[in-house]
């Protein structure tokens, strides 16, 4: 469907319109973007913003006094490429420069976050501790799919840790092959399953890249053309996931895509209430202090990693905590959300 592409060719033909002439060149226009529009009719049918625009042209052609039948706008003529990669083919892959091209603001984002036990921090700001033991999937949509493998802390416990994560960036064909990371324990690697470190031979190919921030410890993922940044960490015996993704590639996904930890949190047959560890008062107290070094705010994250040190018996697992949180920094579109308290 490329309704978005009349979208930006009637933006384009009306937006630098003045003097005298202006309304003449601007019922061109909307007759230009009303052809473009009939063309697209049997692809986009089942398209909202198909819809919107037919919609838009006629209350605008009521407004401005068009006639249905006239001269049309001359096509745009394309930007010469300086090189094979082409222009066009290299915005398409950024995507706060096509967002803030198309609806002329830049995009929402959303941040989700599994670290520890596993404690899941949705995209809805749900703060759960899961059992959550074997494959889960954290995201399932029209772009990535990742899945968390998540083993028990120690034998006989009902807490669990994510022993491995597997990442799919789904084919998208104007930008990159299909890239599949893994990750485990002990096995944080800068590249994909392939060997590549970015989207491979495609135009946009670079809008795909890993980054090692500290070898072994914690891998960055910066995907442009879905305006997705992903940190991988291994703090201790467990990994942890962190995403800010744009709210539009969030929401992303049909109803039978319905099982996404990082959309619904756990199920809750799967949660686990912080006060099923803490049975030993003097083993909390140290829990608490080892936390407090750390995380001087008690909060979500405080919470988590006291139930993490108890359970597990791993002081390690502030470390857990502590790089969560330092995501949430860098990623959460609103800083006052930073803290949750439960």
């Amino acid at each position: 469907c490329k309704i978005l592409r009349c979208n930006s060719e009637y933006v384009a033909a009306t937006l630098h319109l003045r003097g005298p002439g202006r309304m003449a060149a601007y019922c061109d226009a909307l007759r230009s973007y009303s052809h473009c529009t009939r063309k697209t009719a049997r692809t986009c049918r089942g398209d909202l913003a198909y819809h919107s625009a037919v919609h838009g042209i006629e209350d605008l052609m009521i407004q401005n006094n068009c006639s249905k039948e006239g001269p049309t706008s001359p096509p745009r003529p394309r930007p010469p490429a300086p090189n094979h990669q082409g222009l066009e083919s290299l915005d398409i892959c950024n995507y706060e420069k096509s967002f803030l091209y198309k609806h002329g603001q830049p995009p929402s984002y959303q941040h989700c976050a599994a670290f520890g036990d596993p404690h899941i921090r949705t995209f809805h700001d749900d703060f759960h501790t899961c059992r959550v033991e074997g494959s889960w999937p954290l995201l399932d949509n029209d772009y990535l799919f990742v899945q968390a493998t998540s083993s028990p802390v120690a034998k006989g416990s009902n807490a669990t840790v994510t022993s491995k994560l597997t990442i799919i960036f789904k084919n998208m064909k104007e930008c990159i092959d299909q890239k599949v990371y893994q990750a485990e324990i002990d096995n944080l690697p800068a590249a994909f399953e392939d060997g590549s470190v970015n989207g491979g031979e495609r135009p946009g190919g670079s809008s795909l890249a890993i980054q090692e921030r500290s070898p072994g410890r914690h891998v960055e993922i910066h995907a442009e053309y879905i305006g997705t940044t992903i940190a991988v960490r291994q703090a201790g015996r467990q990994l942890s996931f962190s995403i800010r993704a744009a709210e539009e590639v969030a929401r992303a996904f049909t109803e039978e895509q319905d099982l996404q930890l990082c959309v619904g949190g756990c199920p809750r047959s799967q949660r686990i209430s912080h006060s099923e560890c803490c049975r030993g008062r003097a083993v909390a107290e140290t829990a608490r202090a080892l936390c407090k070094e750390m995380l001087p705010v008690e909060d979500a994250y405080f919470q988590s990693c006291v139930f993490d040190v108890v359970t597990s018996g791993d002081a390690n697992f502030t470390m857990a905590a502590h790089g969560a949180l330092e995501d949430a920094k860098v990623f959460l579109p609103n800083a006052e959300k930073l803290h949750i308290f439960q």
